[in-house]
């Protein structure tokens, strides 16, 4: 098990970043059910914690992207993250809206980029990766190299894994789903007859509790 995963889950389900109820399923923005909610959001209210996940990006980028020359957050999650990220790294910092503005500018991209330039996208967490990818293909558009992207947390659904192979776009992601679980079950957060429902879940989520 990955050791930071592994510590990442284990402050997220502190903060109730991270909510498991098995037995009483939250209802997604697309209309999927779920036992299961990621708000990596919270982690921004704790100093120590957010300086910690801005950190630990840092320390992805520079292992996995080192010849990153900009960074972007995906809106709104992202933002704030990935501002601290390019600060830390001193580097230029542009957020990618989900559809462009209706009025003023009508910018989908906020901030300035150079043709050519070298992008790592950070994005707060990744379902089934339709949203992030946008980001990453409207910064194509804009002329510019996307060498990766880093989320706080990813719930590891197969369409995401093969969207993002199709778009060839490499993720690092700080923890996910399998190690969420793992540390809820090990903590007693959640009981073992709670796995094989959040498992079954992420099988197929459209159509879960149907």
């Amino acid at each position: 098990m990955d050791i930071l995963k592994k510590d990442f889950a284990s402050k997220l389900l502190k903060v109730k970043a991270i909510k498991l109820q098995p037995n009483n399923p939250f209802t997604w923005a697309s209309g999927w059910k779920s036992p299961f909610y990621c708000d990596n959001r919270k982690t921004l209210s704790y100093p120590d914690l957010r300086n910690y996940v801005k950190l630990e990006i840092v320390h992805n980028i520079l292992e996995h992207f080192p010849d990153v020359e900009a960074i972007a957050g995906v809106a709104t999650g992202a933002i704030a993250q990935g501002a601290l990220v390019a600060d830390a790294l001193n580097l230029p910092f542009v957020y990618v809206r989900s559809k462009p503005k209706d009025h003023g500018l009508e910018n989908l991209i906020e901030g300035e980029l150079r043709p050519g330039m070298k992008v790592v996208v950070v994005e707060d967490l990744i379902s089934t990766g339709g949203s992030s990818l946008k980001a990453v293909e409207a910064i194509r558009n804009n002329a510019c190299d996307v060498i990766g992207m880093i989320a706080s947390y990813t719930y590891g659904f197969p369409v995401a894994e093969k969207a993002f192979e199709e778009a060839k776009v490499k993720l690092v992601t700080l923890t996910d789903y399998d190690h969420v679980v793992a540390e809820a079950l090990e903590t007693g957060y959640i009981a073992e007859d709670d796995v094989e429902v959040l498992h079954k879940w992420r099988k197929d989520p459209a159509n879960w509790n149907k």
